[in-house]
């Protein structure tokens, strides 16, 4: 901290902004600010936040912490300053398409081209190749990283690789994962609880019949009337249909599938499998597996689930739904709200270092012949082809996490117990809804004021024309117009970019190390007929040693979190001054550290506890 006297001749009166540069000395030395305090004659304190990098000879003006709306700006010097801060930031964050179809991203092709102030501050950290090789080192699986095509010769093989640390849902996983219930189980509460939905009628695709699953059955009832009760649940892999598997690797052929899974509630309401049938089209040549197959039939059909299942969560779940969506909020933040207005005061801890992972990762990880080539069934093109067909899926109201869960028949407690992603997820939800209610209630006192705020209704625009696409069938809204819509609206942001990308990011090494439990590619077609599998052709299906090794530094590596983390609700960075917010901020983290005390009395003693959606290990914005 440097304290400095200014002498004047006369009195000032309101002090409405601060100038401040850096003079260069003989080399570059970058200065990152975080605020300048001054205190007037008459003992006043002012703050005036900067929290950002000063790096050239060009003058930073700064204004007060005062969070102000545009119609607040009486003076033309401050409308004036207002309206050249966007026009700066505009000409530095600019759209760009990075593949036909996709959310807009950023205009920058390497980490080094963005602006200073969304930039990692060590570089070296987030570099994926390093990440990946040193996670490997760590796990000690190096040796086996470059052993391409080499097959494993059991399931016991594997361990050979896996990493034990004590006690941990990994080790649980290795133990259960052939078990029914482990595999039902990881679609409440695994990596991807995204996806299972309540079965209304069962589709045409899937002809199951009675007496293929009357064995599963508990309830003495029919098929058909099990799925009147709501017992009967479906996840369908429709869009991996037609996408084209991996051809990098001459030496390898790798496949994918597009299965449909049937599950069933039984009578502990615990959640399992009863029909899989690997292929949409139904025939002779597509058989449907159930569990009264031979052992590895039915276990070879869960293996191809759980690899679909795999494709879907790292490309759809993760990559489209949490990292490129955020980066839309991101961008469309920093081009069309100044620093003054009350929600980029609100929303940019929620952005941080967004834009920056996202760069680094079209630079090292999802680019042609990047990492995830590497070992994944849907690299070279097919990770692309799916982010194009999940599109028409991203809609608003899947981002509103209670009305998402209602809309696949999975909100009822009582019905379905074991959901803890749900339940977690909606008080995490109702926690952020509150806080945004409390921070608009301070600066918009009526829905008129809302309306007539032209930052928010250009960011809310851009939003929707850029990051959107202008789909009108997205249901994001062009505009809004009330403060109820704007708190939905906030939280759907601030949910997105913390507790949505924690639950599915987390997890992964968990879930995804025990390599027979989330394949990440195939190395032989799905079978066509029953009866044939043996534990070889298995075996020879999984990756190789070598993939195996790369997917399992790329888990290890993506569950870390970052050095100096910041979690839910901590916001060390004083962008708002005024006590009424920060009175709200104190509340915001009363509720969550409630939130935290229910999540932990609940997982104790549990053998798999859920703590993906506790509000301790959410960071607050995508940075990983």
């Amino acid at each position: 901290v440097d304290s400095y006297d200014v002498t004047v001749e006369e009195d000032l009166g309101e002090i409405q902004l601060i100038k401040i540069e850096k003079r260069k000395y003989w080399y570059q030395d970058d200065w990152y600010l975080k605020y300048i305090t001054v205190k007037t004659p008459v003992g006043d304190y002012l703050e005036f936040p900067c929290y950002r990098w000063i790096t050239d000879e060009k003058e930073v003006v700064l204004r007060d912490g005062r969070a102000k709306l545009p119609r607040d700006d009486k003076t033309q010097i401050l409308k004036q300053h207002r309206r050249k801060e966007l026009e700066s930031r505009q000409k530095m964050y600019r759209w760009k398409e990075w593949h036909p179809g996709f959310p807009l991203s950023i205009d920058a092709h390497s980490h080094s081209e963005l602006p200073r102030d969304i930039q990692f501050d060590n570089e070296k950290g987030i570099d994926f190749i390093l990440n990946y090789t040193k996670a490997m080192e760590n796990l000690y699986v190096n040796r086996f990283m470059h052993m391409f095509q080499s097959s494993w010769s059991d399931f016991a093989d594997f361990e050979r690789i896996f990493v034990r640390i004590s006690n941990t849902i990994s080790e649980y996983v290795m133990q259960h994962w052939r078990e029914d219930f482990m595999f039902g189980y990881q679609f409440l509460n695994g990596c991807n609880p995204v996806l299972i939905r309540r079965c209304t009628e069962i589709p045409k695709k899937l002809p199951v019949t009675m007496d293929m699953v009357e064995c599963s059955l508990e309830r003495n009832l029919t098929l058909e009337e099990e799925v009147k009760q709501g017992n009967i649940f479906i996840v369908d892999y429709e869009l991996l249909d037609g996408v084209d598997a991996n051809k990098t690797d001459p030496c390898t052929i790798q496949y994918l599938a597009a299965p449909i899974c049937l599950l069933y509630k039984n009578l502990e309401k615990k959640i399992v499998p009863i029909a899989i049938q690997l292929g949409q089209k139904p025939g002779p040549d597509n058989p449907i597996f159930l569990p009264s197959d031979a052992t590895y039939d039915w276990l070879l059909a869960k293996i191809w689930v759980r690899s679909s299942d795999f494709h879907i969560h790292q490309t759809v779940t993760h990559l489209l739904r949490t990292h490129l969506v955020s980066e839309v909020f991101s961008i469309a933040m920093f081009r069309q709200l100044p620093a003054v207005h009350p929600l980029f005061k609100l929303l940019v801890p929620h952005m941080r270092f967004t834009i920056a992972i996202n760069t680094k990762a079209r630079e090292q990880l999802i680019c042609e012949c990047g990492l995830f080539d590497k070992a994944n069934a849907t690299g070279g093109g097919g990770h692309v082809q799916m982010v194009q067909k999940a599109m028409k899926d991203l809609t608003y109201s899947s981002l509103c996490f209670p009305e998402e869960i209602k809309a696949k028949g999975m909100d009822s407690k009582e019905d379905i117990p074991y959901y803890y992603y749900r339940d977690d997820g909606i008080k995490v939800w109702e926690a952020i809804k509150s806080f945004a209610e409390d921070v608009i209630h301070i600066y918009y006192e009526s829905d008129e004021v809302v309306c007539e705020d032209v930052e928010l209704q250009a960011f809310v625009k851009d939003i929707y024309v850029y990051g959107m696409r202008g789909v009108k069938a997205s249901g994001f809204p062009k505009m809004i117009r009330t403060r109820e819509t704007l708190a939905e609206y906030l939280t759907v942001i601030m949910f997105t970019t913390s507790a949505q990308h924690a639950a599915v990011n987390f997890g992964q090494y968990d879930w995804c190390s025990w390599i027979p439990n989330a394949p990440p590619t195939m190395r032989c077609p799905p079978p066509t007929e029953k009866g044939t599998v043996t534990i070889e052709q298995i075996v020879e299906s999984l990756p190789d040693r070598g993939r195996s090794c790369w997917h399992l530094g790329a888990v290890w590596a993506l569950s870390q979190f970052q050095d100096k983390e910041l979690f839910l609700g901590v916001y060390p960075d004083e962008h708002f001054v005024e006590r009424p917010v920060k009175e709200a901020m104190a509340k915001f983290r009363k509720n969550l550290d409630e939130i935290v005390n229910t999540i932990t009395e609940r997982n104790k003693n549990k053998k798999l506890p859920y703590y993906y959606l506790s509000p301790d290990r959410i960071p607050n914005s995508v940075a990983v």
